[in-house]
């Protein structure tokens, strides 16, 4: 038993030792043994070398075999097998642990590779978003509950059926990336289509996602209608209510006898109050109809310098500082732009006028290499609430229309850009509007940091 416990190197040597013991005999004692018993020692040290050597294979074939079967467990997944070792620590033992340390980084990566799989597949079954994969044969081999709501249950089952089959092959075509309208069980709708492709067994596949916009877009219509509807009702209560007041009490007043020395003064008062609530509500309307008819850009090369220039040279109550670079030319819609800059430099011009400590509003152009940014900082009091700036007729002056932010930034987006608003971070109170516009590549090219520097009292 020791000895079976013992390193296979000096098994083997033991081994070929006592294979050819017999030998040394036979070589060291030749010349004294009779003829006869020189053939049978000859013959007998055949048989034992026979016997031993043969041992001495089957105690390699063992461990060769163990090693195959353990090699042929872990290619059929099944790593929980493992070599037996022995004490000796020689090569074979070494051979040994490195097999059993790779059948045990095998089993941890596989239980990692399961769980990571087990999760990957519980959030996709609870994504409210449908998951097709497809085979190169267009047969479809995932799906999720998402996805298998969408088709009808006379389809089951949906697995190994080609898209052909399931109506699904308009999503396998055309750009991978894109939003699409089509009809499933629950009828006509709105999706947002993303394909990709992976590999799976060295197999290309197609993963396709699609997001139903439907849902998205009501609610959002519906918040845009919730908010448009308060903002137009309150603003007709305020010019409805006084105009109803005041029909409602001059008729009274025409109906007292004797009338009162200054009725007609009240009469005239009464009229003038229904007029301007009349002439407020119309311009509301005018600027409501302006929002809904604001027309595409008309894109032009245009030189930003003169434009921003005129801007700047308009009657404002406060000083203009410009900071612009050279020669600085825009593919933009000259009209929408200036009117957007005017817009913003209004509201900046006010809010520092208001504030009445040195009033200065400043302009700064800056060009990287894809985008321009127009910056209109104030010193005034700053934003106190940022969540009504673009609210549609939303506005905390006392003359305003609510509609010059909104605006702004509806043409800031047709021109693929944005507007921003802020306080500023550091030089005190004030606000920063930011006018980011996309760079054609037809623009001229210009410098990144303004340089020259313009003031217009």
């Amino acid at each position: 038993m020791a000895f079976s416990r013992t390193s296979f190197r000096v098994r083997a040597l033991c081994t070929l030792a006592i294979a050819t013991a017999p030998w040394l005999a036979i070589i060291a004692y030749s010349g004294e043994l009779p003829s006869p018993w020189k053939t049978t020692s000859i013959l007998g040290g055949f048989l034992w070398s026979a016997f031993w050597l043969q041992a001495l294979w089957r105690d390699w074939g063992h461990q060769l075999r163990t090693l195959s079967s353990v090699l042929a467990a872990y290619r059929e997944n099944d790593f929980t097998v493992q070599a037996r070792q022995h004490s000796g620590g020689d090569d074979l033992d070494h051979l040994f642990t490195e097999v059993n340390a790779l059948g045990e980084r095998l089993r941890n990566e596989r239980m990692q590779a399961q769980e990571a799989t087990a999760l990957l597949t519980a959030v996709v079954k609870e994504l409210d978003v449908a998951v097709f994969a497809f085979d190169r044969h267009r047969r479809l081999r995932f799906i999720n509950p998402a996805g298998e709501r969408l088709l009808p249950p006379t389809s089951k089952p949906f697995l190994g059926k080609v898209a052909e089959h399931l109506h699904l092959d308009v999503f396998l075509a055309g750009d991978s990336s894109r939003i699409v309208e089509h009809a499933f069980i629950g009828g006509l709708g709105r999706w947002q289509l993303q394909r990709r492709n992976f590999r799976e067994g060295g197999v290309p596949h197609q993963l396709v996602v699609l997001t139903d916009l439907s849902q998205t877009l009501r609610e959002e219509e519906r918040g845009a209608w919730k908010r448009l509807l308060r903002v137009l009702g309150h603003e007709l209560k305020n010019s409805l209510a006084p105009m109803k007041s005041i029909a409602a009490s001059m008729p009274n007043l025409l109906d007292r006898k004797p009338r009162p020395d200054d009725w007609e003064d009240d009469v005239r008062q009464g009229l003038r109050v229904i007029g301007s609530r009349a002439e407020s509500l119309n311009q509301f309307l005018d600027a409501f109809a302006t929002v809904a008819r604001l027309p595409a850009p008309e894109r032009k090369l245009t030189r930003m310098n003169d434009l921003l220039h005129r801007v700047a040279a308009l009657e404002w109550p406060v000083k203009i500082t410009l900071s612009l670079p050279p020669e600085w030319t825009l593919l933009v819609d000259a009209v929408q732009i200036e009117q957007a800059l005017i817009n913003l430099t209004k509201n900046a011009s006010e809010a520092s006028h208001a504030r009445g400590e040195t009033p200065l509003v400043e302009i700064v152009g800056e060009q990287t290499e894809g985008t321009a940014s127009i910056t209109i900082s104030d010193n005034g009091a700053g934003l106190a609430n940022e969540d009504n700036l673009f609210v549609p007729f939303f506005t905390t002056k006392r003359r305003g229309t609510g509609i010059g932010l909104f605006i702004s930034r509806q043409i800031a987006e047709a021109h693929g850009g944005y507007l921003t608003l802020h306080n500023r971070q550091t030089g005190g109170p004030g606000c920063c509007a930011i006018l980011t516009l996309p760079i054609d590549q037809r623009s001229q090219a210009t410098q990144k940091r303004s340089i020259s520097d313009t003031r217009i009292p």
